[in-house]
């Protein structure tokens, strides 16, 4: 049956149709008509809904073990929209910003539509490497530097309890912005990583980022911002939020109900449940299939990083896997500069295991049939 699929696009970074809880936002949607009055579909405060950052705070609080306050939490459209509202009121043009090396190639596209000079630091498989970061200061006056600590992409990642009190250490030294997309952190598959950045920031320059795009449903288009009252107070100062008077409180009504139902916790657990069997059965398939590949099996998160067979280039790769109806991102997609030409990102959250393996099979074949060489 998998083989009559037409392409198998391991680049889909967002979950299968089967895994989203549209029974549960039914019944959460039902529950929250029945109690909530009309103002929900009123412009809502610039901060978001109080009682829905009430019952986040509490969610968040359980899934971090740690407290929170609402007072630190911002609703957000997502958090791709919360990255543009930082960029917006934290950096001007023409700015210098530290990105990790590999990162998220759609933050990229952000970066770049700010106008902003993007500077990459290198990490390794503690996260971030921090004597890097330090001598790259000695030379950049960056406005704010963008981290994914845990589950990182593309390379999964899990920065470490050192390199994260370090990185802590240099934010409170060097007053550095620390923007940590954390939206992977709450997907382990059993071993929870380092508390969240968000741990820090009442005493760092932090604004952690957060969306139930990754633990509920992308379509919901809701996150928040979590940081300090007064970070907060400068992202809630700008036209945006104020013209549209706050961020999708019809939503946030809903997920609200969600949380307090429990829903959102089971909807979760189950995500995790799924990623884990999804991320075991793709690297059972990597290593039969194309042993010679190298790569970190994930703890959590979406994406599996592969080095591939020797001599194998990724880009010439992709065009050819077209004729096997394969795709994939290429590594040169996730840097701020050219380099990772013999890396590919795979994506095990859309497709359930049997097409997941028949992928893996399509990619053996091309490498197998059409290895591009080095010059």
């Amino acid at each position: 049956m998998p083989k009559n699929i037409d392409v198998i696009d391991f680049g889909n970074g967002q979950p299968s149709l089967s895994l989203l809880p549209l029974d549960a936002l039914r019944t959460a949607s039902e529950h929250c008509m029945r109690r909530a009055s009309a103002t929900m579909l009123q412009y809502g405060a610039d901060q978001g809904d109080t009682e829905f950052r009430e019952s986040l705070a509490h969610f968040l609080a359980r899934r971090y073990s740690m407290p929170i306050a609402a007072d630190d939490l911002m609703v957000s459209g997502s958090a791709s929209q919360a990255l543009d509202l930082v960029c917006t009121r934290f950096t001007k043009p023409g700015d210098t910003i530290f990105v990790e090396e590999p990162t998220y190639f759609l933050a990229l596209e952000v970066f770049r539509d700010h106008g902003l000079h993007v500077v990459g630091i290198p990490i390794d498989n503690d996260g971030i490497r921090i004597d890097v970061l330090r001598e790259a200061l000695t030379r950049h006056r960056p406005s704010m530097l963008y981290t994914i600590p845990s589950f990182q992409n593309p390379s999964g990642v899990t920065m470490s309890v050192e390199r994260r009190d370090a990185l802590m250490e240099i934010s409170r030294e060097q007053e550095l912005l620390i923007v940590a997309d954390e939206v992977y952190h709450l997907l382990d598959f059993g071993i929870a990583p380092p508390p969240p950045l968000a741990a820090h920031v009442r005493e760092a320059r932090v604004l952690s980022l957060g969306s139930f795009s990754k633990i509920c449903a992308p379509g919901l288009r809701l996150g928040w911002i979590q940081g300090a009252p007064t970070l907060l107070h400068t992202l809630m100062n700008s036209g945006l939020v104020q013209s549209g008077g706050g961020l999708n409180p019809f939503v946030s009504a809903v997920m609200r109900s969600m949380i307090d139902l429990g829903l959102a916790d089971s909807a979760l657990d189950h995500l995790r449940r799924v990623y884990a069997e999804r991320s075991a059965a793709l690297c059972s398939a990597l290593r039969d299939g194309i042993p010679t590949a190298v790569f970190a099996e994930p703890q959590g998160g979406y994406f599996v990083w592969v080095q591939l067979p020797i001599a194998i280039l990724a880009t010439p790769l992709q065009e050819r896997a077209a004729t096997e109806r394969v795709t994939f991102h290429p590594g040169s997609r996730f840097l701020s500069r050219d380099g990772f030409a013999d890396h590919i990102r795979l994506s095990f959250a859309h497709y359930d295991t049997p097409l997941l393996i028949e992928g893996v099979h399509r990619l053996a074949r091309t490498i197998s049939r059409n290895a591009t060489h080095r010059s």
